[in-house]
């Protein structure tokens, strides 16, 4: 892209304009929400110089990005749920998300129109989704969207993105159904995991483990001194025996994870990603701004 004029970068926006609405709105569930969205990734891109600009080879996934974080933002704020209820049937979802988002060559007054009739079905079982989920299943399922780049977009890795992606998809699928036998299952894992880690067990920690396992650190958890890649069962087995101790159960986008805090600030986030009931991969978060954006709770004793 070499934009070197504005009339020059509004044409260029504008060409995304429909997705981004589309993707904003499947996110947030009204249409006002999703244009005031866009409007504040179109901000962002004015705010940049001419360099800058011509730095972003892919606008359409750099504006996305924008959008998808403005939106987990907004997500993640909500203090209550909204007041009007959405009214459809969870069985339309899937099909209500195709149509909208392939919408991409529609008019306004026509994408409003599918906002509140078609779109609401799969609102429907979005409201039950952690930020988390939600956006990992809206970009990957509904636009086609690759898990790597999803992960860029949430500073998470792929694995973990997909485990996400996949939560929420059986929430789509069976809406009735809730996920606590899923989250009891990681809390108890986690907890062990934990328990082992500690008590220097390393057999402990490797029956924990698939033997595939990854440890997988962000920037700024390497800058701490973590390594980037730690692969196989008793590399990570041996990784975490006699440590951990500072770590404490939290939840992490509703699921048991672990967090070290110094002075009551999350300094480095744990991760879990489960298969079978074993531990595939362990993220290590510690960049501030992406902890600043995480869907951490503390876990009650």
């Amino acid at each position: 892209m070499t934009v070197t004029d504005p009339d020059r970068q509004v044409a260029e926006f504008e060409q995304h304009r429909t997705h981004l609405r589309a993707v904003a709105y499947r996110m947030l569930g009204t249409v006002h929400e999703a244009d005031d969205a866009v409007q504040e990734a179109w901000l962002r891109l004015s705010r940049l110089d001419d360099e800058d600009v011509r730095g972003i080879e892919n606008l359409g996934g750099w504006l996305t990005t924008v959008v998808s974080r403005i939106c987990l933002d907004l997500l993640r704020a909500r203090t209550t749920r909204r007041e009007d209820p959405l009214e459809a049937h969870a069985s339309a979802s899937v099909e209500a998300g195709a149509v909208f988002a392939a919408d991409a060559a529609g008019h306004p007054e026509h994408e409003a129109e599918l906002a509140d009739s078609v779109g609401r079905a799969l609102l429907v079982v979005l409201e039950t989704l952690s930020p988390a989920e939600r956006l990992a299943f809206v970009l990957h399922d509904l636009f086609a969207l690759p898990f790597d780049e999803i992960a860029t977009t949430m500073g998470r890795s792929s694995a973990a993105v997909r485990q996400l992606a996949s939560r929420a998809r059986r929430r789509v699928q069976a809406p009735t159904s809730a996920p606590e036998a899923d989250r009891a299952t990681q809390r108890r894992v986690v907890e062990a995991f934990l328990a082992a880690s500690r008590g220097g067990d390393f057999q402990a920690l490797v029956d924990l483990l698939d033997p595939g396992a990854v440890i997988r650190a962000d920037a700024g958890a390497v800058r701490m001194g973590s390594a980037p890649v730690i692969a196989g069962a008793e590399a990570v087995a041996e990784t975490f025996s006699g440590r951990a101790q500072g770590a404490r159960l939290a939840l992490l986008d509703g699921y048991a994870g672990a967090v070290w805090a110094l002075g009551g600030a999350p300094k480095v986030v744990f991760g879990f990603t489960l298969e079978g009931g074993r531990i595939v991969e362990i993220e290590l978060l510690a960049d501030p701004d992406m902890l600043a954006r995480l869907d951490l709770a503390p876990v009650e004793a």
